[in-house]
């Protein structure tokens, strides 16, 4: 019989929403299960910032290309999109704890072909193009499972964690990137990246329960997964919670993009900055505000991350770009914490993983484009100009999102509360 996952042990969801409050990291971090999905994914995160450094410095030293290093680097993230679009029904068809196995196996032995010496520089490039394409299923697998794991608002609080895990583990990760890299070389630094992510493949292995997929699509994995996302963009709640978690952060992050051309070479100072504000937002939306309370500042939130990055008409120096990146990321990284359990009450068990998928397949998406209209502005106007008007798209996208964004006192959840 597959066993069936842990839940808050310290405290029912049921009696946590009927106190009104939030889950805590305690009660969170005691279900075994989500301690082991937290430390896979630190895991995964960091792991994948030494491997793309790692590649990004076989090319360079094979080619001598500086273009050709950078694209090196971004490429693991390009699949993302095609990966979401055709292959994210895999995420319900397969049992989450074989498929997310699956994911660091196959990290594990592409780290080791990269490292053989005198790979050829495009089966390195084609090698993490043609893997990266099952990225999106994968993490879709880990995201799907939280509600299984934690019911309620600890979802909620789980998913915050995620987020602040992704963003400590990148910066981590490049910081431990360097450091592998100058002690163990390109190569030295991808095979221990094997060697961590095969570690990971154990302790899932052994830390998760074997949960039953969700979905049993008899079709293709192509044509399932085209069919729910034509499914799920058709309904119009799901579609509105989509929509209003993938625009108002794409604008937001679309002005860190012009950080660089706006400050110079004291752009990484507010792009930190903007990671702490992420965090700090999450903390406080996640931890301190209570369940009814997010869900009632979902709106304010989403509006309010557009705000200060008015300011750049004021063109600030420094001081006064880090504290508007601090304020809008916040801002910008917390509002949809009030929209999760919403969420995963309007899309069908069957297909949860996928739906999940497309959240962050559209945030990819949505984020490089918002980068590109405002790098776009940038160039038509001035970078400041253009961040300026990064905010005004991000409150206008926010209002034209109102009734998706905007608590509902009538639903489950304000009804319970």
């Amino acid at each position: 019989m597959p066993r069936r996952p842990s839940i808050v042990p310290m405290a029912s969801t049921e009696d946590i929403c009927a106190a009104g409050r939030g889950a805590t990291y305690r009660e969170l971090f005691a279900v075994g299960e989500f301690r082991v999905l937290f430390g896979s994914f630190a895991l995964l995160v960091a792991g994948d910032q030494v491997k793309m450094l790692a590649l990004a410095a076989l090319v360079h030293a094979r080619t001598g290309s500086p273009g050709l290093s950078a694209a090196a680097y971004m490429l693991g993230f390009l699949p993302y999109i095609a990966g979401g679009t055709f292959l994210l029904s895999l995420a319900d068809r397969i049992r989450p704890r074989a498929l997310m196995i699956a994911g660091e196996l196959l990290r594990a032995a592409t780290c080791l072909l990269l490292a053989v010496p005198d790979f050829p520089v495009w089966a390195m490039l084609a090698l993490v193009l043609g893997t990266g394409l099952f990225s999106p299923v994968f993490g879709a697998a880990r995201t799907a499972l939280l509600p299984e794991l934690l019911p309620g608002d600890a979802f909620v609080l789980g998913r915050s964690v995620l987020t602040l895990t992704a963003a400590g583990a990148q910066v981590g990760g490049l910081a431990l990137g360097g450091g592998v890299l100058a002690a163990a070389g390109p190569g030295g630094a991808l095979v221990i990246t094997a060697g961590l992510s095969a570690g990971a493949a154990l302790v899932l292995r052994f830390g998760l329960g074997d949960i039953p997929a969700r979905g049993k699509g008899a079709g293709g994995a192509v044509r399932e997964t085209l069919r729910a996302n034509r499914a799920l963009l058709a309904d119009a709640r799901v579609r509105g919670l989509l929509l209003a978690q993938w625009l108002p952060v794409s604008f937001v992050t679309g002005a860190e993009a012009v950080f660089i051309p706006y400050l110079g070479g004291t752009a990484g100072l507010a792009l930190a900055a903007a990671s702490l504000g992420l965090a700090l937002g999450n903390v406080a939306v996640g931890r301190l505000v209570s369940p009814r309370g997010r869900e009632r500042l979902a709106l304010p939130l989403a509006v309010a991350a557009g705000v200060p990055l008015l300011g750049f008409v004021l063109r600030p120096g420094l001081a006064g770009t880090v504290a508007i990146a601090v304020l809008a990321a916040a801002a910008g990284g917390s509002y949809s914490l009030g929209l999760q359990r919403r969420f995963v009450d309007v899309t069908p068990e069957p297909i949860r993983g996928q739906a999940f998928g497309l959240v962050s397949a559209g945030m990819m998406t949505g984020q490089a484009a918002g980068a590109a209209l405002t790098g776009l502005a940038a160039e038509l106007t001035a970078p400041h100009s253009a961040m300026a008007l990064a905010g005004v798209a991000v409150i206008l996208g926010s209002l034209v999102l109102r009734r998706s964004l905007r608590w509902d006192p009538a639903g489950p959840h304000g009804a319970r509360e």
